[in-house]
């Protein structure tokens, strides 16, 4: 009897012990799971033909698919192929001549799911679940303390992007890696807390017109080396300022002969490559709808200003 009743309080011990465990489990908040780069841009443009004339005629990219708006009244967006888990993605949609060309900025994590219980763990408005999506990746998108749309996507086996895989990459592509995408940002004390505190991005260069000043923050992803550029201190809400201010950044060897590339094929801006207050030698383009598309070099070749550049 003695020996029953032990190992029915040790039954009931484990018991317990079990669902302690349990409880402690649910109590923790979620870890927030990895964010390893740039996934796309999305811009917006009234000339879909002179846009794919840049982006696939002088940049080099290829468009592997697209999408129609799920009603079936039209276009809703087409990809530019930078490499396999980036794109630049346009869209048919801008009406205003004076409207923000910028859509959305992607980041790509390798977990959705548990990164929009994070975020909901940190008070991020994020949605209740994870829906279908038109490319059958898993993303869901927030909206920034400055109001910029962000998403965050996970490739899944089967997904347009994945199928795609090894595909769609041409060899004399300009370049073949988004470094960083940029944009206006009015209060940096809340972008901070949202990039750094929760999302867990780090400063490693910042730099500004002049040594005293800072007009640019760049801010690296947590398990990458992509990064968001906070664009300071700008006032003018012109589109050809705002269109130099949002933009994207790729990654070249050599600038100089990226430069004469484009020139060969046909693009003409007046601006030549020049090495930038980050030390890095740079080149400037701009689609047919204003948007800036920064070529650099991985490295600088001059001390940059105003702050060490962390590795």
């Amino acid at each position: 009897m003695k020996s029953a009743l032990l190992g029915v309080s040790l039954l009931f011990v484990a018991l317990l012990q079990s669902l302690s465990a349990r409880a402690a489990d649910t109590a923790s908040p979620p870890k927030r799971p990895p964010i390893v780069g740039v996934a796309h841009i999305g811009l917006k443009t009234d000339n879909l033909a002179a846009a794919r004339k840049f982006y696939t005629g002088i940049l080099g990219f290829e468009e592997p698919f697209m999408l129609d708006k799920p009603d079936g009244s039209g276009l809703l967006l087409t990809y530019f192929k930078v490499n396999d888990h980036q794109y630049i993605e346009v869209f048919p949609s801008l009406k205003d001549p004076q409207e923000v060309r910028l859509s959305h900025i992607s980041f790509e994590t390798t977990d959705a799911e548990q990164l929009r219980a994070y975020l909901a763990s940190r008070g991020v408005k994020v949605p209740d679940k994870l829906g279908p999506r038109l490319d059958h990746d898993l993303g869901f998108d927030v909206t920034d303390p400055e109001g910029y749309d962000i998403e965050f996507m996970q490739y899944l086996p089967g997904s347009l992007h994945e199928n795609q895989f090894g595909k769609f990459l041409p060899a004399d592509r300009i370049s073949n890696h988004i470094i960083h995408v940029g944009f206006v940002v009015k209060n940096r004390d809340a972008e901070d807390h949202f990039y750094r505190d929760i999302l867990g991005f780090r400063e490693f260069w910042h730099g500004g017109m002049t040594d005293t000043e800072t007009n640019w923050v760049d801010m690296r992803v947590p398990e990458g080396t992509d990064w968001l550029e906070y664009m300071l201190k700008v006032k003018s809400t012109d589109v050809h300022t705002v269109g130099v201010m949002n933009h994207v950044a790729l990654g070249v060897p050599d600038v100089k002969a990226a430069y004469e590339v484009a020139t060969k094929r046909g693009y003409s801006s007046g601006e030549k490559p020049k090495i930038g207050r980050d030390g890095k030698w740079q080149y400037n383009l701009f689609d047919p709808n204003f948007t800036r598309v920064e070529l650099m070099e991985p490295k600088p070749v001059q001390t940059p200003c105003c702050s060490p550049m962390l590795p």
